[in-house]
């Protein structure tokens, strides 16, 4: 497969129809509004801790959000005074994520591109690369973090979000979040194409990139409320940091 065709075409037209409920709170997307302060408390956390960028925190720092779709990660980003570039093959979720940043008042640099062919002009271009929730719905991943590793300066971080493959994860992120609880649309997500950490882990160091921590997203449907747990059964996210080649 070339690089630059990375992308389900079946996936993006999924997408692309429901594009216009991104920021509706209550809407198909709810769940990622809902999970969206855990993944920037997450983020702040090891910017924090960073040798370099605990300093001044994200502020100014080149960041590039990889499969943004809306923009929901990418305005929380940029809200906190990173310079954002969101980049997706959707061109509704595209011209959604334009027009809220508009609404916004913020300055955010949407692209339609794969992360392959931004990798290939950008090499080393930004201090932070996020990838949430984007992993499991391409058809060769391991080309995703590749390039996400690419696109990072050395010492620089790079954070990924997915979803575990086991039994528990099609049994709550299924069977309960799409055909029960109805909380995101069914046919959302394939079983077969969830990622194991393991599986995750070993991708990214491959590609240069240390893992430096874990965390799972845990979500409790009677209280409707996510929290991060040390359990990555579920949703889980990792922090990874470049290593020198």
């Amino acid at each position: 497969m070339n690089q630059t065709e990375n992308v389900n075409p079946e996936e993006i037209e999924k997408f692309e129809s429901v594009a216009h409920l991104w920021w509706d709170l209550s809407g198909d997307f709810k769940p990622l509004h809902q999970i969206n302060p855990l993944r920037v408390q997450f983020i702040n956390q090891h910017i924090a801790e960073h040798p370099v960028y605990k300093h001044e925190g994200i502020f100014d720092k080149q960041v590039i959000d990889v499969g943004c779709g809306g923009g929901i990660l990418s305005e929380s980003l940029a809200k906190l005074g990173a310079k954002v570039t969101g980049i997706d093959m959707g061109t509704e979720p595209l011209n959604v994520a334009k027009l809220h940043a508009l609404e916004s008042k913020l300055t955010i640099n949407y692209e339609k591109t794969t992360v392959e062919d931004k990798a290939a002009s950008n090499e080393e271009a930004f201090d932070i690369v996020t990838c949430m929730e984007m992993l499991e719905h391409v058809p060769d991943p391991a080309s995703v973090v590749a390039s996400c590793s690419k696109l990072v300066k050395p010492g620089g971080l790079v954070f990924f979000s997915t979803l575990n493959k086991n039994i528990k994860s099609y049994l709550l992120a299924i069977l309960a979040a799409e055909k029960i609880l109805k909380l995101v649309p069914e046919g959302t997500h394939d079983h077969d194409k969830f990622i194991r950490p393991s599986q995750l882990i070993a991708w990214s160091e491959r590609s240069n990139l240390k893992c430096i921590d874990t965390c799972g997203i845990h979500y409790n449907p009677i209280t409707e409320n996510h929290t991060l747990t040390s359990s990555l059964d579920v949703n889980y996210i990792i922090c990874c940091r470049k290593v020198n080649s």
